[in-house]
């Protein structure tokens, strides 16, 4: 099978043959129709984060196609079902996390593209109970941005407690961000869309933003304080110093939302205005099983818009370069 792999940390991904992989007791191999790209997936080809994957190794978790290949004991899904793969990859289902609706927590947890094989190929092999199905009618040029930008926005604003009229600073426009921005809405926000692209910026309009902010000209704090200041604020932009900027965007009471995580960055808060002005401050990672199939469930109703270009895998290293230089509008999606 064709594959995109990771053979050294900063490489460029060799796109090349592999043997294709054989379903395991409980596992489902998966003929890949489509596989989003997102940053976490340059970050692990990189080698950016403290916890490393091992070359040679397949990224990708945003992985939608056809089970071709039952393994032995799996009675649960069918060939010919359309399933996604997603970042949690497994968790063991018997931890205080797991039992408790938080399996995203699992210290056990496999992660797609990560600590196993992901969906920049051919072919991928998941556990069936994590291949979570894919309504007919929503594409899998819709899918796969949803199995991870989609589920990861989704959970930010779930865990924010979003409430209707509420303001929700969303910085960072892009694959995540253009579906934050939508999250937030359903959830009754009123959304500031704050990016430093002017063609982001008017896609976050599009897509109902109340108001944006274009930092690379404006101060988005005293933007966002000119407005009351945020209720909310998500960082979805992998850059330090957007979420001290988004930290002071928000009112008394506010809620920090964080979801990017930047190569190397601190987060260091003044303990006193945190204190005095009872500002939450809220890790948030991904979404589980359930939140994806609600996030699908939202699309199928039309309630969401997935803004996605298609690009074959041979043009893997390019669309690394498009996504770190700001050019992709929203999501690139590679089509098998």
């Amino acid at each position: 099978m064709k594959a995109a792999v990771v053979s050294e940390f900063l490489a460029p991904l060799d796109v090349k043959d592999v043997p294709a992989p054989e379903p395991g007791p409980g596992q489902v191999r998966v003929r890949i129709e489509a596989s989003g790209l997102c940053h976490t997936d340059i970050h692990a080809a990189h080698g950016d984060w403290p916890v490393k994957p091992t070359p040679p190794f397949i990224p990708g978790h945003e992985g939608v196609g056809r089970i071709d290949e039952l393994g032995p004991g799996v009675t649960g899904r069918a060939v010919g079902q359309r399933v996604a793969i997603a970042w949690l990859g497994s968790a063991c289902g018997e931890c205080r996390y797991c039992v408790s609706g938080w399996e995203t927590l699992c210290e056990r947890q496999e992660n797609s593209g990560y600590s196993v094989n992901g969906a920049f190929a051919e072919y991928a092999v998941v556990p069936a109970a994590f291949a979570t199905p894919v309504p007919d009618d929503v594409s899998s040029l819709d899918a796969a941005p949803l199995t991870c930008a989609g589920v990861t926005t989704y959970k930010a604003v779930k865990v924010a407690k979003v409430t209707p009229a509420e303001t929700v600073a969303v910085f960072g426009i892009g694959g995540l961000g253009h579906l934050a921005v939508q999250y937030a809405r359903i959830a009754g926000g009123f959304v500031v869309a704050v990016d430093v692209v002017d063609h982001k910026l008017g896609l976050a309009s599009r897509l109902g933003a109340d108001h944006v902010v274009n930092a690379a000209r404006e101060d988005p704090v005293e933007a966002i304080q000119r407005l009351g200041g945020a209720d909310v604020a998500v960082v979805l932009a992998a850059s330090p110093p957007v979420f001290h900027q988004a930290f002071h965007s928000l009112r008394r009471g506010g809620r920090l939302v964080c979801v990017a995580l930047p190569a190397e960055g601190r987060l260091e808060l003044p303990i006193f205005d945190t204190v005095i002005k009872g500002i939450t401050v809220i890790g948030s990672i991904v979404g589980t099983r359930n939140d994806l199939a609600d996030v699908f469930a939202l699309h199928r109703a039309g309630r969401t818009e997935v803004v996605a270009v298609e690009r074959k895998l041979d043009d893997v290293n390019e669309s690394f370069t498009d996504v770190l230089a700001g050019q992709v509008p929203a999501r690139i999606v590679f089509g098998f």
